[in-house]
């Protein structure tokens, strides 16, 4: 059918409707220009979360040095403590016959050691918090939310294909 014949005189449609329709319709340069733009601010809008991600990336990763060497501290705290209680019992079981200021070299050994081995569970203590900084969990968690990585609970065993349950090796079967 020819695009340019007219319409017979009682249809309808016709030039006015044909018109109608060019106003409506955008030109395919202007269809071109607007998905390129849109494109681009998509592109725009990637690379700025790109950014924000590798920054987000870099101060975890600053955090998690420094919560490491401090972590390192706090572990050579303890070991120091520890084994300085450990001499000390060594002491008291030594030096049982001896007595200061009414005490027994064993007690007042003791109760040294028992310090130490207070400041050895702080130590302790301090450096599983500080180890606690060097899991990422805020890039872990922007990852989840972009849908990269799993969830630690939902992984499957080795040897178990997925949407299958492992085999329990203790039951019998029916």
């Amino acid at each position: 059918m020819d695009p340019h014949a007219q319409a017979p005189s009682g249809a309808p449609g016709g030039d006015s409707q044909r018109s109608a329709a060019d106003d409506r319709a955008p030109s395919i340069d202007a269809a071109f220009r607007d998905i390129s733009s849109a494109g681009r601010e998509g592109l725009s809008a990637a690379l700025d979360t790109g950014r924000a991600l590798r920054g987000l990336v870099v101060a975890d990763l600053a955090l998690a040095r420094s919560a490491l060497g401090r972590a390192l501290l706090w572990v050579s705290v303890a070991i120091v403590f520890g084994a300085s209680s450990w001499l000390l019992l060594m002491a008291a079981l030594i030096a049982v016959l001896n007595g200061v200021l009414g005490w027994s070299w064993m007690a007042s050994m003791a109760f040294a050691a028992g310090l130490s081995l207070v400041v050895t569970g702080v130590g302790v203590w301090q450096a599983l918090r500080y180890f606690e900084h060097t899991r990422l969990d805020a890039t872990r968690r922007q990852l989840r939310r972009l849908g990269i990585g799993d969830d630690d609970d939902d992984a499957t065993p080795l040897g178990v294909a997925p949407g299958l349950t492992p085999r329990d090796p203790n039951r019998t079967e029916a």
